[in-house]
């Protein structure tokens, strides 16, 4: 690592599969990527790289590098645990999946979290400072997501915004349940740069309510969150209502029905709208913590949908960075270099990587690297991949 926590010059050549996380060119035609402190700089065949002087050289062995995955949907409280399930290092464990960048919609599990306006405030306030000075195994947690409660008027947005604030948690999960009073606080939010998520579907904890297609609507929400329910899903005729008279991002999860999940990810291909689809765990949660629940629903979705890997994977990165104006998800200069390594799993019946995953194996994690950093090596949660990565010592 380079002196100050910068990767000064990382170069990866001899990449075999290359996902850029662009719906509209997901493979590309390339070996070698360049990095200078943490941002990509080039991307193209060896011999057009400048490769020369590097800190760190990566030979990735003919296997697949994809942007890090980024988890739209978490709960998480502070630091890298989980009260929900009462569990430390679910946050680094997920980084052994593949997730880079995770996006809060709410931090609802805090035991008492504050209701009040003051307090709920002050809670998205700390939340996002938190995180933002706080990378637990280097994953970049978008945190600070106020669950709005009747009372709220524009200038607590405004002054959520003022203060860092750019997201809203579920709404639905606090007192705000009828669709023209969520509307009228959405359009305070969005007026000020804060992306609100509506909780969809039947109840997920104690305080929650069912949030039908109606109120779904009428709200506008920038994110239809977990439109395959969280857990209980609406029918897959509301579903797919909501895919076609909404124009927001269609958010499914892998905490959900997945049943619905396949229905409203090929209603979007139907629609020809595929670059709203953006995927999420909606953990921690009763069920648990999905270490893999991403990988497992990109092999959901590529096997039993029968959507192409490659552009599933774009769901799962360039999809969510462009809906949320992020920086991260594509490979491109410009972008972070935020990579995971992936393989067949080790005796998958699937010839190569895209075709394992088409078969509904989840990929073997090789490395994991977040802003040029390697972060991990071989995953300690997935199956073994076939070929891993290596990090050479330049010449």
């Amino acid at each position: 690592m380079a002196a100050g926590g910068k990767s000064g010059k990382v170069v990866i050549r001899n990449i075999g599969l290359l996902l850029s996380g662009d719906l509209e060119r997901p493979i590309l035609e390339a070996d070698t990527i360049v990095v200078v402190d943490g941002i990509i700089t080039q991307v193209g065949k060896a011999a057009d790289c400048d490769t020369d002087q590097s800190v760190t050289l990566i030979d990735a062995k003919q296997t697949c590098v994809a942007p890090g995955l980024i988890d739209s949907h978490v709960h998480p409280v502070f630091g890298d645990w989980t009260p929900r399930q009462n569990q430390l290092g679910w946050i680094d464990s997920t980084m052994n999946g593949g997730v880079t960048t995770m996006i809060s919609a709410g931090e609802v599990h805090l035991p008492g979290r504050p209701k009040d306006i003051v307090g709920l405030k002050a809670l998205a306030i700390t939340a996002q400072r938190a995180f933002d000075n706080f990378r637990p195994g280097g994953v970049k947690v978008l945190a600070g997501a106020p669950v709005i409660e009747k009372g709220m008027v524009e200038s607590d947005f405004a002054e959520l915004a003022a203060a860092g604030v750019r997201l809203l948690g579920e709404v639905g999960l606090g007192s705000v349940k009828a669709g023209y009073e969520a509307q009228q606080m959405v359009a305070w939010a969005r007026r000020h740069g804060i992306q609100s998520t509506i909780h969809t579907g039947g109840p997920s904890i104690p305080g929650s309510g069912l949030i039908d297609k109606d109120v779904v609507l009428e709200a506008d929400a920038d994110v239809i969150g977990h439109i395959n329910g969280g857990h209980t899903s609406l029918s897959e005729r509301d579903v797919c209502t909501l895919c076609e008279k909404s124009p927001r991002a269609i958010e499914i999860v892998h905490n959900g029905n997945e049943k619905t999940a396949i229905a409203a990810a090929q209603a979007a291909l139907q629609l020809k709208c595929p670059h709203r689809v953006i995927l999420g765990t909606d953990g921690p949660a009763g069920s648990g913590v999905q270490p893999l629940g991403l990988l497992r629903l990109i092999a959901l979705l590529s096997s039993l949908g029968k959507i192409p890997a490659e552009l599933v994977f774009c769901f799962a990165t360039g999809n969510t960075a462009k809906l949320r104006g992020l920086n991260c998800g594509l490979i491109e200069p410009g972008r972070d270099a935020d990579f995971v390594f992936m393989d067949r799993a080790q005796h998958s019946a699937g010839r190569t990587l895209l075709d394992s995953v088409q078969l509904g194996d989840i990929p073997g994690v090789g490395m994991v690297m977040i802003d040029g950093l390697v972060r991990c090596g071989r995953s300690r949660n997935t199956p073994p991949a076939t070929e891993v990565p290596v990090v050479l010592t330049p010449a």
